[in-house]
């Protein structure tokens, strides 16, 4: 990891005569006989003794503040006592409207979450149809767990990437031990989107910091927990035999839907917008051939399918269905046969619905458009909340979601946060909803880091108990596969909860995300490096080399994540048993510096950007021309001024030196500093 940049040591005070009036002013901040002491000094002319200057600079040094201390949101308004009728009358009508301005806000942010998932399937849902239709990359369990990955970030929905799932093993395309590896892909996948809307907050160093690691944990989360339980389950098939046995217990029978809460408020909205049919991507991944001319745009809404008893041909009289049900007229055989036809009663009202576009087209508009609602909602959002979350409000908002329990029940209050989770997210039906929602509350210092982790695990679990009501929901067909299913996506999350949470020592994905934090906010184009490498990349290259089988997998994979492995290894040792090691790996200043740190990367895209500027900005010469005439003035001012100090002349002469590059800076809009 890139070091951070050093703080400028204060220079030291070695002035005699008129300096002691700073030595007063700094001495003034030390203890009372300090005080004296200096002020005497300073009193008599005398030249300080090292040692003092010393002592001086060491302890008025202030400390450095910790980056992830939840900021104090000050009232700068006018306190309630102190207005009168009127204006406590405006006050509450303020408040009102801002908490209803906040609704709006949350409901069109939910909606464009919604119809983000519906540009993402009609870009890629035939593509991730068509992943699943592999049935030999599928038996690989490490290419089952990428294609979930891969998939669900394309449809932007576990939901989605599970009734798919459901579809293939009821239709025996897939076994139940085959589809758990894709189940945990799909557990990762939905980590992606709060990950993209911590990018938002990226304007303000702090708020980017505790944004992206609040976004992150649950990433970090749910890669540990599939590279411990992951080998697990392949070598003893742990989840696959405890959910086979409690499906087997029980007399299942098929029942009434689960219960939708939030989508009977969105669905009226976002229905508008666009519907899919999402029995296509079901059909191309059952390999339905019929279904890859189909388009996902939903056409119609209501119809109405009618069985009915005909009479039809049929070519040799072996193909009756029963001999009392065939006849023959001349060379003509006729039988019975259940005929279903579909009538087309009224068609979707949806601004797509009789759109030439196909879906490609369809799905990049409502892309930019949902991205655009999207990240204005989420920015009006956390202005909002900076607004209405200080003084008083902010204190017990705080105190009641960061506050622990009085020992010994303090390890009870991270439990209730993740019953909590766990409820909200059933009520809003989705844990990617839940998760985007309270990373700008990390991001603006009201949840902290150490919060936000057990309200996440528990919106992996409430997420799981709402596929957990759809499964008893499905057909008589489908019902045990999709139960089974369900409870292998449950009982995995509840096994890595286990593993990471109990113990305070094994909350690995906390550290994790503040070490990520700390690096995406010096360098922030880091955050969308590890947004592409972690969803993207990584799972296309292990898809592509699961393609060439197992022997090239594992060649390339295990020397890699040895090297890997090795250098987590060792980084701990650096930090806290450095003696431990030889002399050499002490640190990591025998390779080269681009090996160990991100600065030299950042110089380059700093540079690239720069160079890009130059030549693409028309302010360039304006700025150049700017520079220089600014440049005389300064000269012929200081000309006429007259310095008591030398170094202080020599010091401005210097900083006068820096200045055209400075300007030119703030010109053209170019920084040369990391993002």
């Amino acid at each position: 990891m890139a070091p951070w940049p050093e703080v400028e040591k204060p220079e030291t005070n070695n002035y005699i005569g008129d300096s002691s009036k700073q030595n007063q002013n700094m001495a003034g901040k030390e203890g009372e006989n300090h005080k004296g002491n200096v002020a005497s000094l300073g009193n008599k002319g005398e030249i300080q003794p090292a040692f003092s200057t010393v002592a001086l600079i060491d302890e008025t040094r202030p400390e450095e503040d910790d980056p992830w201390a939840l900021p104090e949101l000050q009232d700068t308004g006018v306190k309630w006592s102190e207005l009168d009728r009127k204006g406590k009358i405006i006050r509450v009508l303020y408040g009102i409207g801002k908490f209803i301005l906040l609704l709006g806000l949350l409901y069109n942010f939910v909606c464009s979450l919604d119809v983000l998932s519906s540009a993402f399937q009609l870009v890629g849902g035939k593509a991730a149809g068509d992943i699943f239709k592999d049935d030999s990359v599928l038996s690989n369990p490490v290419a089952g767990l990428v294609i979930g990955v891969l998939v669900t970030v394309m449809v932007q929905s576990s939901s989605t990437s599970s009734s798919i799932i459901v579809s293939m093993v009821s239709s025996t395309l897939l076994t139940v031990r085959s589809a758990i590896p894709i189940i945990m892909g799909a557990n990762i996948g939905t980590s992606v989107t709060n990950t993209i809307v911590a990018l938002m907050q990226a304007g303000d160093r702090n708020e980017f910091r505790r944004a992206f690691a609040g976004a992150t944990i649950h990433d970090f989360f749910n890669w540990l927990a599939v590279f411990a339980l992951l080998p697990i389950e392949v070598v003893s098939g742990y989840l696959f035999h405890l959910t086979n046995v409690i499906v087997e217990s029980f007399h299942l029978e098929s029942g009434d839907d689960a219960p939708e809460l939030l989508k009977v408020i969105t669905d009226p909205f976002t229905k508008l917008i666009i519907e899919l049919d999402k029995s296509v991507i079901n059909a191309i991944a059952t390999n339905d051939e019929s279904a890859k001319n189909k388009s996902l745009v939903k056409i119609w809404c209501v119809t109405e399918t009618n069985v009915t008893l005909q009479n039809v041909t049929i070519p040799p009289s072996e193909n009756c269905t029963s001999p009392e049900f065939c006849w023959t007229e001349g060379n003509t055989t006729w039988t019975l046969k259940n005929i279903t036809e579909t009538e087309y009663i009224s068609k979707c009202k949806h601004i797509f619905v009789n759109s030439d576009l196909p879906d490609l087209g369809i799905g990049l508009i409502l892309l930019a458009l949902s991205l655009l609602v999207l990240c204005s909602c989420l920015v009006a959002i956390v202005k909002l909340l900076n607004s209405v979350l200080k003084g008083q409000v902010a204190s017990v908002i705080k105190k009641t979601i960061n506050t622990d329990f009085p020992f010994p029940f303090t390890w009870l209050a991270g439990y209730l946060a993740m019953l909590a989770g766990a409820g909200m997210t059933f009520v809003v039906q989705s844990s990617s909803v839940f998760t985007s929602a309270i990373t700008p509350l990390v991001g603006i210092g009201v949840i902290s880091i150490e919060r936000s982790y057990p309200l996440t695990l528990g919106a992996n679990i409430g997420t799981t108990t709402t596929a957990i009501l759809a499964a008893l929901a499905s057909p008589g067909s489908t019902l045990k596969y999709s139960l089974q299913i369900a409870l292998c996506h449950f009982f995995f999350n509840v096994s890595g909860i286990i593993l990471f949470y109990p113990i305070p020592y094994t909350r690995l994905p906390i550290r994790m995300s503040k070490t990520l934090g700390n690096i995406t906010a010096q360098y922030r184009w880091f955050a969308i490096f590890y947004l592409l490498l972690c969803f993207f990349l990584l799972p296309l290259l292990v898809f592509a080399l699961s393609l060439a089988g197992w022997a090239v997998l594992l060649g390339v994979c295990l020397p890699i994540a040895a090297a890997f492995i090795a250098v987590v290894v060792i980084n701990v040792l650096q930090k806290r048993r450095p003696h431990s090691l030889p002399e050499k790996l002490q640190n990591w200043d025998f390779l080269p510096v681009w090996m160990h740190s991100l600065e030299p990367w950042d110089n380059v895209l700093m540079s690239s950007l720069a160079f890009c500027g130059k030549h693409c900005c028309g302010f360039c010469k304006c700025c150049k021309v700017n520079v220089e005439r600014e440049g005389a003035k300064d000269n012929q001012l200081k000309t006429m001024e007259v310095y008591e100090n030398t170094m202080a002349m020599g010091d401005e002469e210097r900083g006068g030196r820096r200045a055209p590059s400075v300007a030119c800076v703030d010109k053209t809009g170019t920084n040369n500093t990391a993002l």
